[in-house]
């Protein structure tokens, strides 16, 4: 049985469950599949990109041999973000593979697929999964000599964003760009400079550095916040491993929240709908005119809601999940850009769109965001928690009411439940608890929210608090 499994977006596991051959047999179950369901044709190309982790090239290389050998050609697009491969690779109305493990640690790794027409759906990754058994070979060597557009991937994905902020709007800000190992650093440092903005480039790292937009460290925090003080900054941006999730922090060093972040994009650019997953801010529907779709946690879910908008007669659909990650149904006009239909995370679009509104309303970006109005979120992980565990508890939490009492007991009497996407809480004092196994890492996610963000803060610990307690006799 392969270990490596697909996850919330993309196959995922341990680095040796994807070098072992693993990886290369789900590239070329993923070739097979495309011929069998006619979107390509034997010799087509399929387009490889991959992030800064030290795995990369070699699951890269295999995955370029399993495509050859499946009779396809694969095309190198060397380190570039996520968004930008697709990009790429639908503009020339091909597959393509990112080897990325996104935020995970560098001892993981994974790879993301994607049809000429873009993300591929839960059918897709079914029918990838029945097929990769039967070419589970062992290692593979890397081919020589592949066609190389990286150079044309990353200037395309640039080119998107020439012309979304017009004139001075965004001249004269001091932002500050943490490039770390995210494969986004220089093309969000181009794009930010084009538009006026002197960037202050801050922390990069030869060494892979798993940043997480959605539970952002307090390491990271302090970093952060000690950056935009000690140099002045209107901001400071930065995008995780792949580039699809954004990281902005304010003029005060205060990390935004990915929700919030989505809102501002879909309030910036017009949406009439908007598709974002449960564990997005619960205050999203009463602070925009755009009718609201709620999913499960994952881009495939909410690129499947955003279809489902558009075939309702949707006209400018945005979707965007708790991590920031903001993506596009359909073609959008801001600016003097045409922004094209792009159905994957992308961390840029936010990143432009959070400072553009912001100068647009003549506020400061805290002041914009405050402005907003949202009930106060925050959201943490619990590492190295086996999926197993994490599945159990919220079976117990779901089918057993004193179960449910008893744990939350400490942190206040439930009021409704939600079970949409792992056990969500309303207690009876309107804050909101909601545990979610992870679909990438073994790691239980915690959300929560509450009147003030002090609240919020406690309301993670003491769930995070009783989890342990709660599941320390189950694992003893």
């Amino acid at each position: 049985m392969m270990a490596a499994k697909f996850g919330t977006s993309g196959l995922r596991g341990l680095v040796g469950e994807l070098t072992d051959g693993t990886a290369a047999a789900h590239a070329r179950a993923f070739a097979r599949h495309l011929r069998l369901s006619a979107m390509a044709a034997e010799g087509a190309p399929v387009f490889l990109g991959r992030d800064l982790r030290a795995s990369s090239p070699e699951i890269a290389g295999q995955c370029a041999a399993a495509l050859l050998a499946e009779g396809f050609e694969p095309v190198d697009c060397g380190v570039l973000p996520t968004p930008a491969l697709a990009l790429h690779a639908m503009a020339k109305g091909a597959a393509a593979l990112m080897i990325t493990g996104s935020h995970i640690p560098d001892d993981r790794n994974g790879v993301k697929f994607y049809r000429p027409d873009g993300e591929i759906d839960k059918q897709d990754e079914a029918a990838i999964s029945r097929l990769a058994p039967e070419f589970l070979l062992g290692p593979l060597s890397a081919p020589s000599g592949l066609r190389d557009e990286t150079a044309a991937a990353t200037a395309a994905f640039i080119d998107r964003y020439r012309g979304f902020t017009t004139g001075d709007m965004l001249r004269g800000l001091r932002i500050g760009l943490y490039e770390h190992s995210s494969a986004a650093s220089g093309v969000l440092a181009e794009i930010l400079q084009e538009a006026g903005v002197e960037v202050v480039r801050l922390g990069r790292s030869d060494v892979f550095v798993p940043v997480d937009t959605e539970a952002v460290s307090d390491e990271t925090r302090a970093l952060v916040a000690g950056w935009v003080c000690s140099h002045g900054l209107d901001g400071l941006v930065s995008a995780d491993g792949d580039g699809d999730r954004p990281l902005v922090a304010d003029e005060t060093g205060q990390v935004l929240r990915g929700d919030a972040l989505g809102l501002i994009v879909a309030r910036y650019l017009g949406a009439d709908a908007i598709v974002t997953p449960v564990t997005s801010n619960s205050g999203i529907e009463s602070r925009c005119q755009a009718r609201v779709h709620r999913t499960r946690v994952g881009s495939p879910f909410v690129i499947s809601g955003m279809a489902q908008a558009l075939a309702g007669g949707a006209s400018r659909v945005i979707g965007f999940e708790a991590n920031g990650g903001v993506l596009t149904g359909n073609d959008i006009e801001v600016g003097t850009a045409r922004l094209a239909a792009l159905p994957t995370r992308d961390s840029v679009l936010p990143v432009l769109s959070a400072f553009a509104a912001a100068r647009a309303a003549g506020q400061s970006l805290s002041a914009h965001v405050a402005a907003l109005g949202l009930p106060v979120a925050a959201s943490d992980r619990i590492e190295n928690f086996p999926t197993a565990t994490s599945k159990a508890l919220l079976a117990e939490l779901s089918e057993d009411a004193a179960v449910r009492d008893s744990f939350f007991e400490p942190i206040g009497p439930v009021s409704t439940v939600d079970l949409t996407d792992g056990f969500r809480v309303t207690l009876q004092n309107g804050a909101i608890v909601h545990l979610r196994p992870s679909g990438n890492a073994p790691e239980m996610r915690i959300y929560s929210e509450a009147a003030t963000e002090a609240e919020a803060r406690k309301l993670i610990v003491s769930t995070v608090g009783r989890v342990h307690e709660h599941c320390r006799p189950h694992s003893s």
